[in-house]
């Protein structure tokens, strides 16, 4: 394929991009699809259209976009959403500034010389894509003088890296700072997490144990605490209560509705009670399901007695009646042992794993290290079947392994777009496969949290993104087409390896400029979400509790999206310098995604948590991980195109490290625990000590009478000060 199909293809995506915008302004501008595009808004009480539907236009969403402040991402949607922001414009601003001397400067270096013409056969892209080789590394002859300017601007983007995720840092911290002093009462705030209780000493409770030993260390301000419980049985009885209440209620909307057909009385629903609905005895389904649920009550409420007092486990949640106890007691060793009485920070109560926080210290260890096992297992075994792909995904292969094809994509425009896209639709299709069994593997090792799960699985989904399609394509793909050339010389494998990374530049354009154009267009049009949506309003969704679960957006998915955005940047900085034209391109990626999720943000995505940033340093340790393997690469390949000066490369790894070293140790550790000045800003009222408690009881054992006294077994027998009641 030639450079001007080349070209063809990105314009195909950039059209298909424009069609999709296009798609979204006549959508979202449906009153019917309001709560496909703008859910956030409504779910908070807005408009869903700022100044008015007859104001709108195509690029309205544009506007709005750019015209928003980092306030605005805060009040919308959440510290989080805005430390993402932080990181694109970060990852951006590094492209920019690295692209306006790369591009400037490198450009023209490699187009000028002609190693290209002078060794056809070295030709970087298989025998395409010649025009781009001739503007790439692969241009400039070996121990070329013209190679100073590409080491040195190894150290330029490098640079660039250390001063803009240095600024992002300081910036991150001021945010969660200011967010953890607000004078708003935050409940986790006053709680602690602990784990790893000792044994229980002879005619004692739970209960009391955790009680005596806090209120002894912590006289004055201790106020409660809540015992982990067995909520295996109460949870499933909760669930079939739950069941049948959405049931009751999808009930009386279709008798409601058969009312406003026309019958003043309506045609009350019937149900048969044997299996699945479909056998036994005929009864009205009002009456049946209010039957069913004052007896699911009463068994529940059985239940959470028994629960409550007999089934308490080892963990349990402190409150403190303020903030600063709670943030030093997260903070302190409270036993000589580090298996005994762990105390640390207390998740947000939606947060909570609640059958995660009972399993003992040694063996969250143990399942930890399992789990890097099955993660490294995982990133090997991977790589062979996306190895296979790679090799299987080419426009000729398909046309011998499946014939019958050969009449459609033997058709120009056709074979133009596969030819470019093909391999990289499969890998992203591949790919999607792996995040719900990621997040599995990160919640068995025992974390307590889901802000921590989905940390956990976006670095294990990143570390297999960069080992698996980031080298493993580039070492599969050269393999495959030098594999004969390695068996008659194995000792050429390292120099093939290392040229040949110019030429897979095009593969990763590619790539990129698919997951911006298409897949930023599909995020923007909802086109899958809103088709869903109609179809399950449709024949589905009957009561406004289930239309309002049609249309929920869900968050953001931080799992997901994070370490396709790493991978991204991985793949621009290493090729920045090898190829310069890959840099536009990861330049479009950021932009485009910067815009169209700041809409998403301020318009579609709900939040499922805050954890004030937390995801930062893991961003920050990636992005790090990402500029080291880029100074690698490139020490690697100028030793291998035997420039004289490459051991000037030697220290931008080094200084990486120590700069990675720096940033740990100054911004870190306030990530992990509220620092005591934070935590001792006054509040703007007091804090109700007993909502507090109650936002952290488990749903399946909150009371239906809250003020029912068969509950107080899971309260303090400590007795509580009178101001916080």
């Amino acid at each position: 394929m030639e450079f001007s199909s080349f070209l063809t293809s990105l314009g195909t995506s950039f059209i298909i991009f424009i069609i999709l915008m296009l798609l979204f302004t006549w959508l979202s501008a449906k009153r019917g699809n309001a709560v496909v595009y703008y859910p956030n808004r409504i779910l908070k009480g807005l408009e869903p259209w700022e100044g008015g539907l007859k104001t709108r236009n195509p690029l309205a969403w544009i506007r709005e976009a750019l015209s928003s402040t980092e306030q605005d991402i805060i009040n919308l949607s959440g510290i989080d959403t805005a430390v993402y922001f932080v990181f694109l414009g970060t990852v951006l601003g590094i492209l920019v500034l690295s692209g306006v001397v790369l591009l400037l400067v490198l450009l023209p270096t490699a187009s000028t010389d002609d190693e290209v013409k002078k060794n056809a056969k070295s030709t970087t892209s298989k025998g395409t894509f010649n025009d781009l080789d001739k503007l790439s590394m692969a241009n400039i002859e070996e121990r070329s003088p013209r190679l100073w300017a590409f080491l040195i601007a190894v150290y330029w983007v490098s640079l660039v890296a250390y001063v803009l995720s240095w600024k992002a840092y300081k910036r991150v911290s001021a945010l969660r700072a200011t967010a953890l002093m607000s004078p708003e009462v935050k409940p986790e705030q006053f709680a602690v997490l602990v784990r790893d209780l000792p044994d229980v000493t002879p005619g004692q409770t739970r209960k009391e144990q955790v009680d005596s030993y806090f209120k002894s260390i912590y006289p004055d301000t201790f106020y409660r605490s809540l015992v982990v419980t067995n909520n295996k049985k109460v949870d499933k009885i909760w669930a079939e209560l739950e069941g049948y209440r959405k049931k009751l209620a999808r009930t009386e909307a279709i008798y409601e509705e058969s009312i406003r057909k026309g019958n003043s009385e309506g045609k009350r629903p019937t149900n048969k009670t044997g299996f699945l609905g479909l056998c036994g005895k005929q009864v009205d389904s009002i009456e049946y399901y209010n039957e069913k649920i004052k007896k699911m009550t009463q068994k529940l409420e059985a239940e959470q007695k028994v629960t409550l007092r007999e089934k308490q486990l080892g963990a349990a949640l402190v409150f403190f009646t303020d903030r600063v106890t709670a943030a030093l007691a997260a903070q302190s060793l409270h036993a000589q042992m580090v298996d005994k009485w762990t105390v640390t920070d207390a998740p947000e109560p939606r947060q909570l794993i609640w059958t995660n926080l009972t399993i003992k210290f040694f063996v969250r260890i143990v399942r930890q290290y399992m789990v890097y096992v099955l993660v490294f297992l995982t990133i090997v075994f991977y790589m062979i079947p996306i190895g296979f792909i790679s090799a299987i995904t080419t426009l000729e292969n398909l046309r011998k392994l499946l014939p019958f094809l050969k009449p459609i994509v033997d058709q120009v425009q056709i074979k133009t777009v596969l030819e470019a896209y093909l391999p990289q639709l499969a890998l992203i299709i591949f790919l999607a496969l792996l995040p719900m069994f990621l997040l599995f593997l990160s919640k068995i090792e025992g974390i307590p949290s889901g802000s921590h799960v989905i940390r956990a699985a976006s670095g294990k989904y990143f570390y297999f993104s960069v080992l698996n399609v980031f080298i493993g394509v580039t070492i599969g793909g050269t393999l495959f087409d030098t594999l004969k050339s390695v068996e008659e010389e194995p000792n050429s494998l390292v120099p093939l390896l290392a040229k040949s990374l110019p030429g897979n530049a095009t593969f990763f354009i590619t790539f990129v400029a698919l997951k911006f154009f298409v897949g930023y267009g599909l995020e923007l049009s909802r086109i899958v979400p809103l088709i869903i949506y109609h179809l399950r309003r449709k024949y589905l969704c009957k009561s406004e509790a289930e239309i309002r679960e049609a249309w929920f957006p869900g968050d953001i998915s931080y799992a997901t999206r994070v370490p396709s955005d790493m991978l991204i940047i991985t793949i621009v900085l290493c090729y920045s310098v090898i190829a310069p034209v890959i840099i536009p391109f990861g330049v479009l990626y950021f932009a485009l995604g910067w815009l169209v999720l700041r809409n998403q943000a301020l318009k579609v995505y709900v939040p499922s948590y805050e954890s004030y940033g937390r995801m930062w340093p893991h961003m920050h340790t990636r992005i790090m991980g990402a500029l080291l393997l880029y100074q690698v690469t490139m020490l690697g390949y100028f030793g291998v195109i035997q420039f004289y000066y490459t051991p000037i490369l030697i220290p931008a790894p080094i200084l990486s490290l120590l700069f990675y070293y720096v940033c740990r140790r100054k911004f870190y550790n306030a990530f992990c625990h509220t620092a005591l000045e934070v935590a001792s800003q006054e509040l703007k009222e007091t804090p109700n000590m007993e909502l507090i408690f109650r936002s952290y009881i488990p749903p399946s054992l909150i009371p239906e009478k809250q003020e029912d006294e068969q509950f107080e077994g899971a309260l303090s027998r400590v007795s509580r000060t009178g101001t916080f009641v």
